[in-house]
């Protein structure tokens, strides 16, 4: 891959993380300032830069008073911001911790106190389900973790696992409206999620649930998984259901789309299309097996390439890796991989698939890689280094693969999250 193909791939990126950033988005969706007090709770990736992004309007731009602004935020490890008023929390994600258990406990006191005339905001973002964790009665903080565990490697959707979490939770499927009812709650997300569902972004919070407890055990016995007895007597317990449509805790409660992937899409679009290349968009909701979703895009791309085309192909939407090795990656390194072995010794064609909260999969750290670059040349670098790309794909070894290729995307925390971007580009060969 040269150096321009490279850039071009991460501007491509950097595109759709610009459109996608609180500061440029979230100021001109805030609400009136309240009677009472401005209660900010608010959980995920870009939790810290949502909270930063509030309080410079209501403290700087309308001159709220500080002593009525008070809130909590928390994000996943290295994703804090500078906040003033609003306490930042740094939790555990994908497995929840310690932290993410206190600051679920102090976002359900702070709505418990609110009251008719305050204002409770509510800022949500990828990765709030992991930051807040509240179990349900008769559940431990263990038992929450190894539920989590087991989702993860199942190759479960996120839809999926969100429909367990919500019924083994006190704050998640519209229980933290019930705490903060009779208070006026708004809502303000960044989704990451296909169809940009508002039960499914973070578990939903504050809004209704469309899934039953019914649907929960389904999951589990579709996925065979292996559980706690305590979470599997909770899944039995109908006062785990959520509340559903119509239910009087949401009467004084609204719901906003504040950025979507779709508009992290576009903006790549557009990035393409100035680039003089024709644009390939298969939407932002491309759903699958990393590996499988890797092969069909890279029959695509050759197919474009025998035609002549020069063009991008642009994806979004989140891949499932069912784990079977006992390496390390995310789903977009493992559809780089994939990638790489499909488009083995193709010339003209080069790739970049990477998640816009700036973390892949990984250990959980704020150091873990965005993705991976893959082309052609991918797979003939890697067995002059010995390594066989099958192998690595077998054992979902995909960050060491590209680690000892040098190809890994290290871009650090971007303090959102709009779900994955997958950009290809072909040139004629």
């Amino acid at each position: 891959m040269t150096p321009q193909s490279r850039q071009f791939l991460i501007d491509l990126f950097n595109s759709a993380v610009a459109a996608a950033h609180p500061a440029g988005f979230l100021p001109a969706l805030l609400p009136p300032p309240p009677r009472g007090r401005l209660i900010v709770l608010a959980a995920g990736k870009a939790a810290g830069a949502m909270s930063e992004t509030a309080e410079a309007h209501y403290l700087d731009q309308l001159r709220f008073p500080a002593q009525r602004l008070e809130g909590i935020a928390v994000a996943r490890h290295g994703y804090g911001r500078p906040t003033r008023r609003v306490t930042m929390v740094e939790a555990g994600h994908p497995v929840p911790d310690e932290a993410g258990l206190k600051a679920a406990e102090r976002a359900l006191v702070l709505a418990d106190g609110a009251g008719a005339d305050d204002l409770v905001l509510v800022l949500m973002s990828g990765g709030a389900s992991a930051n807040w964790i509240a179990p349900a009665a008769g559940l431990t903080f263990a038992d929450k973790q190894a539920v989590t565990r087991a989702l993860l490697r199942s190759g479960a959707t996120i839809g999926e696992i969100n429909t367990v979490r919500k019924h083994l939770s006190r704050i998640k499927g519209g229980r933290l409206a019930r705490h903060a009812y009779p208070a006026r709650v708004v809502t303000l997300a960044i989704s990451d999620v296909p169809r940009d569902e508002p039960s499914a972004i973070g578990s939903g919070p504050t809004v209704p649930d469309p899934t039953t407890i019914a649907d929960a055990r389904a999951v589990v016995a579709r996925h065979a998984l292996k559980l706690p007895e305590a979470v599997t007597r909770a899944l039995t317990d109908e006062a785990n259901e959520t509340p559903k449509p119509g239910d009087a805790v949401f009467a004084n409660t609204s719901f906003a789309i504040a950025a979507r992937p779709l508009d992290a899409i576009k903006a790549v679009e557009a990035r393409v299309k100035a680039a003089g290349y024709e644009c390939v968009s298969l939407g932002d909701r491309v759903e699958g097996e990393a590996r499988d979703v890797a092969a069909a895009h890279g029959k695509l791309a050759h197919d474009l390439q025998t035609h002549g085309k020069r063009a991008v192909i642009v994806s979004g939407g989140e891949l499932t890796v069912t784990i079977r090795g006992n390496g390390r990656g995310g789903p977009n390194q493992e559809y780089a991989l994939a990638l790489a072995i499909a488009l083995d010794g193709i010339t003209g064609i080069s790739a970049l698939a990477a998640d816009t909260d700036g973390t892949d999969g990984g250990a959980g750290s704020a150091t873990d890689p965005a993705g991976a670059f893959a082309d052609g040349s991918s797979a003939a670098r890697a067995r002059a280094l010995g390594l066989d790309p099958a192998a690595y794909l077998a054992d979902n070894n995909s960050t060491e693969f590209f680690t000892r290729l040098g190809d890994l995307l290290q871009t650090g925390p971007t303090y959102t999250n709009v779900n994955d971007l997958r950009v290809i580009v072909v040139d004629r060969g």
